[in-house]
């Protein structure tokens, strides 16, 4: 099954305008994890101004479905995304 990484480009206050979010964000992305289809995910550190989310699921479509879903995503937090393909060689 294929793996796809989902790249946030992340708001200049995002820490600030997330808690309003956060619930429903992390709500959305635990049920994913559930269904074995989001594998990991998070922000980088030191700014905070990307986020990856990394994917395993038969089309692009399950990450798509998810970001259109993310609340991080409607409420404007989220300047730009995009969902990449990655081939995996080393790990699982």
């Amino acid at each position: 099954m294929p793996y796809f990484a989902v790249i946030y480009d992340l708001v200049d206050d995002y820490i600030e305008r997330r808690a309003a979010f956060r619930a429903e964000h992390l709500k959305l992305a635990a049920e994913s994890h559930a269904r074995g289809e989001l594998l990991m995910g998070g922000a980088f550190a030191g700014p905070p101004d990307h986020a990856l989310l990394i994917f395993r699921a038969e089309d692009q479509g399950v990450p798509e479905a998810f970001v259109r879903a993310d609340p991080y995503v409607r409420h404007g937090l989220v300047k730009s995304w995009v969902v990449r393909p990655w081939t995996v060689v080393i790990g699982n």
